[in-house]
């Protein structure tokens, strides 16, 4: 890469990274390009995204931005997964290295606290932002539907008993 490349790439990634929610710090212990690219797909399809840099123009990117401490774990083959929303980077990390020994999880940061592999790990259990608003949704909707049967089971319990009667009659 020529200078010109790398003040892009370097640029590239430090917009990126004033955007992100997380980032989550990986190392590669020999992964193959297929599995490079399966871990780069699940990210993509969680909304996040995993690049491999050179160490020095990572660092070079994360100077100036609120994840600047992660600069002492970028030691080795690295790679840096980011996500807007503060758990889609991180749930697919650790779900990915469970599975594959050539992942290690790092470490991380979430806005301005750093995270060690623990705390990825634990920030992975979370459930995600998209999980929460559903669940925010059920709570809301539930009062209306239990409204609407309860007001509904008046007028059925009459149905039946006009039902049963017409049946008595008839019989």
């Amino acid at each position: 890469m020529d200078r010109n490349q790398k003040a892009e790439v370097v640029s590239a990634l430090n917009a990126e990274l004033a955007e992100v929610g997380v980032v989550v710090v990986t190392r590669n212990l020999g992964m193959t390009v297929a599995q490079s690219t399966v871990l780069r797909q699940k990210m993509r399809d969680a909304g996040a995204t995993y690049k491999v840099t050179k160490n020095r123009l990572a660092r070079i990117a994360l100077d100036g931005t609120a994840y600047g401490p992660l600069s002492d774990l970028l030691t080795g083959p690295v790679g840096l997964a980011t996500s807007v929303d503060p758990v889609a980077a991180a749930k697919v990390a650790v779900e990915f290295a469970k599975t594959n020994d050539k992942l290690e999880i790092v470490g991380g940061a979430m806005g301005q606290m750093l995270l060690d592999a623990e705390g990825v790990k634990a920030l992975a259990s979370m459930p995600s932002l998209d999980e929460l608003r559903a669940k925010l949704v059920g709570l809301i909707v539930a009062p209306a539907t239990k409204l609407a049967t309860v007001t509904q089971a008046p007028a059925a319990q009459l149905a039946r008993v006009f039902n049963a009667y017409a049946e008595k009659e008839a019989a």
